[in-house]
């Protein structure tokens, strides 16, 4: 979570210097601010950054944009965040590629915050991918492999090979 608002700080260029703790057993992101109390929770957290950049737009611009993009965050801390287990990530990878199958970005045709705060999220899933799960879940990878090259957003994270060329012709 902390690594994840520090990455998100940096792609949204605002000057370091916010201090990320984490609280209780779930470590929950924090957010020390200088006047009043913390913020709690990455969402929360995520949003207020986005506002601080005055980068709204990631926060979408009509009320149907902006309530998918909060599910979306919402499926990212409930679901990927609270996977446990290699049946509980396929189930996700399932619903991510069923979703993607007709979409550019997780909100439709919109670059936001849900696919920023996704691919960190499934960063470390899909770096442990085999070629085959990769090509089984075609349009989670399309995705994943698109928001890795949108400028600023992959960073230092190592970045996840994905063969252009299909090996099998005969997969299906």
């Amino acid at each position: 979570g902390a690594e994840e608002l520090a990455l998100l700080e940096k792609l949204l260029g605002l000057p370091k210097g916010n201090k990320y703790g984490v609280q209780g057993e779930r470590q929950v992101p924090v957010l020390q601010t200088n006047n009043g109390p913390g913020l709690t929770g990455l969402m929360t957290i995520a949003a207020h950054l986005v506002k601080q950049a005055k980068k709204d737009q990631l926060l979408g611009s009509t009320a149907e944009e902006k309530a998918v993009i909060q599910q979306w965050l919402e499926y990212r801390v409930t679901q990927v965040d609270g996977c446990s287990g290699k049946e509980d990530t396929r189930i996700i990878l399932q619903d991510l590629n069923t979703h993607l199958e007709d979409k550019v970005y997780l909100a439709g045709n919109i670059f936001t915050l849900a696919d920023i705060l996704m691919y960190y999220g499934l960063h470390h899933v899909m770096v442990d991918l085999t070629v085959q799960e990769k090509e089984k879940y075609l349009n989670l990878s399309r995705w994943f492999n698109h928001i890795q090259h949108y400028p600023g957003v992959r960073q230092h994270l190592s970045s996840v090979i994905f063969i252009k060329n299909r090996l099998y012709t005969n997969a299906h």
